[in-house]
Parts: C-alpha cells; structure tokens; sequence
C-alpha cells in the first residue's frame, strides 16, 4: 500500500469513526456512568467486532450480505432487536449514584455489548466491504495491506470513541443528583431505541 492510497483510507477512516452511531452512543453511555477505563473495555469490544468485520469482507462476506436480503434481514433485526434492549434496560435502570470503578465482572459485560453492537450491524459489513476493497491492490500481497487497514481503521476508531467516552466521563463527575442521573439514563436509553428502530427500518445500501 503507497502513502497516498494509506492517506486516502485515513481519511475515509477518519470520516466513518467520526459519524455518530450505536458505537459512539455506547462509548458516551459508558464513560458517563462509569468512567473512561470502563468505557474502554466496551470500546475493545467495538474494535474486536471491526476486526472479525474486517476479516469477514475479506472472504467475501460483504458481498453475500450485499446480494442476500434474508441474510442482511436477519442480522439487521437480531442487531435492531440488541440495541432496542439496550435502550429499554438503560431507560429503567435504578438512580444510583455514578461510579467509576466498576467492578471486573461488569467490565466483560462492556466488552461483550461493545462486540454485539459493532457486530450486529449488518450495514457497517457491506459499508467496510464497498470501502476497503477500493484501497486493496489486488497484484500484491493482501494481508500485509488487510493488516495495516486494520490497524488504521482500529486505531483511529479507538482515539475518536475515547474522545467521546472522555467527554463524557467529564459530565460524570457532576452526576450525582438523582434527577440528572435518571435524565441520563432516559437520554441514553433513548438514543440506543433510535438507533435501533432507525436500524430496523433500514434498507441495504444502495
């Protein structure tokens, strides 16, 4: 890969992390609530999902969904279905007061949600698969060039997610009022229902 075509993705890659999504709403939900090492694990979860992802457009999983309507269907709703759930747990969760220091147990469930809602997301698939291959020369070795897409795409969705997990957990240190901590709970709850119902009634990418 030259250092035209590696700016070129960077810059691509950069426009993606940047576009709010279920992944930012995560990143901010978490940082808020617990703070940014907490959010960090859900944050890896996020990356792990972008790297099976990644892995996936590279044996050609991009364009089966692209071609399959029953395939794209049906991770669209389980993905729909997991953030609607998110959001509904979220909007009812108790008035606790905000606590940085999550315990371990909780932290794999981070990672676990991080993972589910990058990898549920059938539209991130055939967006990666009509992206990266553009920035792929198909004459020379390919996984020195899926390596270092990786590891862009990755890293720049690591530092843009911590910047929303980090300006988040500084509106945390200030949510100890029950009423600001229930307003949260129903902001954030909502948001992961809009995004998933804005899922749901999405159709495949042009």
């Amino acid at each position: 890969m030259t250092l035209p075509v590696w700016l070129g993705f960077l810059l691509a890659a950069i426009v993606i992390a940047v576009t709010p999504g279920p992944g930012a709403v995560i990143s901010m939900s978490t940082g808020i609530r617990h703070g940014y090492w907490a959010a960090l694990t859900a944050i890896l979860g996020l990356q792990a999902a972008l790297l099976i992802q990644l892995f996936g457009v590279a044996l050609g999983l991009g364009a089966v969904l692209a071609a399959s309507e029953a395939a794209f269907s049906v991770i669209k709703f389980l993905g729909a279905g997991y953030l609607l759930w998110l959001g509904i747990r979220k909007w009812f969760s108790p008035v606790v007061p905000v606590d940085a220091d999550a315990p371990p147990m909780y932290r794999k469930g981070l990672f676990l949600q991080g993972l589910l809602v990058n990898l549920t997301n059938p539209k991130a698939v055939i967006f990666i698969g009509a992206l990266v291959p553009q920035f792929v020369d198909p004459l020379q070795p390919q996984v020195p060039q899926y390596a270092v897409i990786s590891a862009t795409l990755c890293v720049i969705d690591t530092l843009v997610m911590s910047g929303y997990a980090l300006m988040a957990a500084r509106l945390g240190r200030w949510m100890h009022d029950p009423r600001s901590i229930r307003l949260q709970n129903r902001l954030f709850g909502g948001l992961f229902v809009s995004a998933g119902a804005l899922l749901a009634i999405s159709g495949r990418p042009s």
